[in-house]
């Protein structure tokens, strides 16, 4: 089944059409950028502009940055306030005349690598983190997902641990990434203490480059780097349209589309 992928960010709106099946990206990748006010009436213009460029017309998943519920966005810690109450699934509804789903884009990320890259056939309790202008978290337990986690905002020295350990707390700060790897590594210890998980993916655009800091971090659970890179937001959108789409009997050994699976 093909369903479009949208993945709706800070900076921009991205989405393809997606195989569920192998999370292949089956047509163009298209961004526009965000605008800048990001108030939810242009933010839905902007992502209706991205799906009609791309000449589709049938189902799509969307990853918001916020809890959502039943396509209700509740939160807005890193977009505008307005979003805070908007049924976004209802009005991308009523302007595309498509079936459309909503998850958090964290969650949206995980499934993806859940189903096809790092966390591919890991069994028990496994943390998928997005590091960037905050931290997005999708947490899974033997697979399930458990929605709208939003731990980036648990308190570390009385703010939001986002606010201290980001991507966006190193490039602010200044910091080296021997010194953004200490903070870092606080928040993972708390998420350590707190779930005890078998496996901690790290996402995001960091990612890219998680030889500059993982080697400096040191914890009792297992740390990887995501697999599927620029892929996994858009991926895990659409997947999130048919969360229960069986899973293939064998990993992918080859790379697909805009990502590298992971070897069998």
């Amino acid at each position: 089944m093909n369903v479009f992928g949208l993945d709706i960010g800070g900076s921009g709106i991205k989405g393809a059409p997606v195989d569920t099946r192998t999370g292949e990206l089956v047509g163009e990748r298209i961004r526009v950028p965000t605008p800048k006010a990001g108030r939810p009436d242009d933010v839905v213009a902007t992502a209706v502009k991205v799906i009609s460029r791309a000449g589709w017309d049938g189902p799509v998943g969307v990853g918001f940055p916020g809890v959502v519920k039943d396509g209700v966005v509740h939160t807005a810690a890193n977009v505008d306030k307005g979003f805070i109450g908007f049924d976004l699934g209802e009005r991308l509804r009523r302007e595309l005349g498509t079936p459309v789903s909503i998850v958090n884009d964290a969650d949206a990320a995980g499934l993806a690598e859940i189903r096809w890259g790092a966390g591919l056939g890991v069994s028990g309790v496994v943390l998928m983190l997005t590091l960037g202008t905050g931290i997005g978290t999708a947490l899974f337990i033997e697979g399930k997902l458990v929605p709208n986690t939003e731990l980036g905002h648990i308190q570390l020295h009385g703010d939001d641990a986002e606010h201290y350990a980001s991507d966006r707390a190193r490039k602010v700060h200044n910091l080296s990434w021997q010194d953004w790897s200490g903070r870092l590594m606080e928040y993972l210890r708390a998420m350590e203490d707190l779930f005890w998980p078998d496996l901690i993916v790290i996402g995001g655009g960091v990612s890219k480059r998680s030889e500059k800091f993982l080697p400096h971090i040191e914890t009792r659970t297992e740390i990887v780097p995501a697999e599927m890179l620029n892929a996994a937001g858009i991926a895990g959108a659409a997947l999130a349209y048919v969360p229960e789409a069986p899973v293939p009997p064998e990993p992918p050994t080859a790379n697909i589309g805009e990502f590298k699976g992971r070897s069998a």
